[in-house]
């Protein structure tokens, strides 16, 4: 390609690579070249678009906080509707696992992105917002009286956030994990209520 070209999406081409790389290989791996190979492009581009690989690696968790925060934030047109265990477990399997699992992995192995992280997004990181969007669900289905009086939301929703950390980064069966985990942490006080006489 010649010099001075754009490439249609090259940012997002390169964190797609980052992100290959990092579920492949593992964060430690990640450099520069890397991430360039893995995107088929010239090994100078991430370096003309980017400071460093600090700041490459900044930006992509950035983006990627993004699509998370915009997924757990589907979660509160939810309330009133279905079934609570089901509406959380849709919400929460619809985030792109790949997304969530390398950008867990990169925080973990590399922090020096989480700082630019809140410095843009404030308490809106990815993991946050998940625990945030759950805890208002349960909240907005406390006051319609579909949620026991007894469940405490951010407690659970934590639960929830926690359970969802492990599972992405060590369950190939997802889905049948974190379903009936959630039925159990929502099933319970769905059956203290009806106890209770609620």
């Amino acid at each position: 390609m010649p010099r001075g070209v754009a490439i249609p999406e090259l940012r997002q081409q390169l964190f797609t690579a980052a992100e290959r790389v990092i579920l492949r290989d593992g964060p430690g791996k990640l450099s520069g070249r890397a991430v360039t190979t893995e995107a088929a492009v010239a090994a100078g581009l991430l370096y003309a678009h980017f400071t460093d690989l600090d700041d490459f690696l900044a930006a992509y968790a950035v983006d990627r906080s993004f699509v998370v925060i915009a997924a757990a934030g589907a979660l509160a047109d939810r309330a009133g509707t279905g079934d609570i265990a089901a509406n959380l477990a849709d919400t929460l399997l619809a985030i792109p696992r790949d997304t969530l699992a390398a950008l867990a992995r990169l925080l973990v192995l590399r922090p020096e992105p989480a700082q630019r992280i809140h410095d843009v997004l404030g308490d809106d990181t990815a993991l946050d917002a998940i625990e945030r969007a759950a805890a208002a669900y349960l909240e907005a289905e406390h006051r319609l009286g579909r949620l026991a009086s007894t469940v405490d939301p951010p407690a659970v929703a934590l639960a929830l956030t926690g359970t969802l950390h492990h599972l992405v980064l060590t369950a190939e069966d997802l889905d049948e994990r974190l379903r009936p985990a959630i039925t159990a942490l929502v099933g319970t006080t769905a059956n203290e209520r009806s106890r209770n006489g609620g």
